[in-house]
């Protein structure tokens, strides 16, 4: 079954993340705002990928010293869905 989100982004540029899972596996990634070349690029690299892995990958990236990013965001936004 499908399980999809909308995660409100907090300290990055990205504003919101769209998110479907299906049996833990990441079936779509979409971010609204941010560096858009890069937040495509993301969105690429996890798509068919487990949401536990994309969440050890991602979790604790951090821009600018801000303590967060656009990768951590999403993993936090994965954790949140899996119960992480």
């Amino acid at each position: 079954m499908e399980n999809k989100t909308v995660y409100t982004c907090s300290g990055t540029c990205s504003r919101a993340i769209e998110i479907a899972l299906e049996d833990g596996t990441i079936r779509s990634v979409e971010f609204v705002g941010g560096c858009h070349g890069n937040t495509q690029g993301i969105a690429a690299l996890v798509r068919g990928m487990r949401a536990s892995d994309a969440i050890a990958r991602l979790e604790g990236i951090d821009c600018r010293g801000r303590g967060t990013s656009c990768p951590d965001q999403l993993a936090r936004a994965l954790k949140q869905m899996t119960g992480r």
